[in-house]
């Protein structure tokens, strides 16, 4: 009969049982889950945001489509299209798209324009 007691009193007292343990399983994996991987997706933006060079496409929070002209300390000059120029707040970027080397730049003219 104490064997019984015993095994019923260990039922009990399991440490998933404790409300203060769950609790803080929560937390971790909420931390794992929802703001470790929201924090690093800023860390990359905020990467992408300070490496814009002038010729980069992008797009802002309000979804306009551009490509960088004059970058300074706090504000960036977006070409929406020819002679229309737009400042925007380096924060209000939301996506940052590099040219690369095989690319050209938005600036850059067909090579057929180029001849005539």
């Amino acid at each position: 009969m104490t064997t019984l007691t015993f095994l019923a009193a260990d039922a009990q007292t399991s440490p998933f049982g404790n409300p203060i343990v769950m609790i803080g399983l929560m937390m971790v994996m909420f931390y794992f889950l929802l703001i470790r991987p929201q924090q690093k997706q800023k860390k990359e933006l905020a990467a992408r945001i300070s490496a814009m060079a002038k010729g980069d496409k992008v797009i802002s929070i309000g979804g306009i489509h551009g490509t960088v002209h004059h970058i300074s300390e706090k504000t960036v000059t977006i070409k929406l299209s020819e002679g229309v120029f737009v400042p925007f707040e380096k924060s209000s970027i939301q996506t940052v798209v590099k040219v690369g080397k095989g690319e050209k730049k938005a600036d850059d003219k067909p090579a057929a324009e180029e001849k005539a």
